[in-house]
Formats: C-alpha cells, structure tokens, sequence
C-alpha cells in the first residue's frame, strides 16, 4: 500500500518488474535481451551504458532514447500524469531512470547542451536519489 501523500503532491509512480532483469542478471547479452523485449527500459539503459563507456556516443544516445521513450510509456501505463516522483529505490523504475540519465551522458557528449540538462534536471525532479547514483 502507497502511504498518502499529505503535502498534496502526485504519488510516487511504481512500475511493474522489467521483463529483462532476470535476463541481465543471468548474463544474457544485452543484444539478445533487447531483441527479445524491445519495450524494456532496462535492456536499452544497458546498451546505452556500456556505449557510453566504449566511447560510442552516437549509438549510446539512440540507445538511451529508446529506453527514455520506452519508459515513458511504461509510466503513463502505471497513471503517471508527466511529474511527479519516480523513487529509485523500486528497482523496476532503475531501468527508465539509468536511461534518463544515459540520455543526459550522450547528450552532452555530442554537444546537445539543451537536452543534456533538460534530462538532468527531469532525472533530479524524478529522483533525487538516482540522480546522485547516476550523474
């Protein structure tokens, strides 16, 4: 059960496990799982970083915004209304959260400045805690 929100604010969004974690757990290759479940956050929050870390900014970026988008929906599925708190603490919300802040990395990697803080500040504005883990 939610504990009521008494300062009036939206509720905290929790989304349903990610398909692709057990998957990713396991050592599955990130290709394969992505390939396999194509709406999971966490699939393309995974190839977005390990891009990032091999120095492919471009490919990380598209990664990235396919897990962003693919996050999106998941948590307008679950009734989130475009704000509101999205905890990093229930690890199924990680995978649209590690994308949102691969998304801001690749963003300002090709220069895309806007876009890079625009994430960052939406990342921090969802999650506190993961921006702290993640920026």
């Amino acid at each position: 059960m939610t504990p009521e929100n008494l300062l009036g604010g939206p509720p905290e969004t929790l989304l349903a496990s990610d398909p692709a974690a057990e998957p990713l757990d396991s050592g599955a290759s990130p290709v394969a799982v992505a390939r396999a479940n194509p709406t999971s956050s966490l699939a393309w929050a995974t190839l977005a970083e390990q891009a990032l870390e091999e120095g492919r900014d471009v490919e990380a970026y598209a990664y990235a915004r396919t897990g962003y988008h693919r996050g999106l929906d998941a948590l307008r599925r679950s009734g989130w209304k475009g704000h509101g708190p999205v905890p990093w603490a229930h690890v199924p919300n990680r995978g649209f959260l590690r994308s949102l802040a691969a998304l801001a990395r690749a963003a300002a990697e090709i220069d895309e400045i806007d876009e890079a803080e625009r994430c960052r500040s939406f990342l921090a504005d969802s999650s506190r805690e993961a921006a702290t883990a993640l920026l």
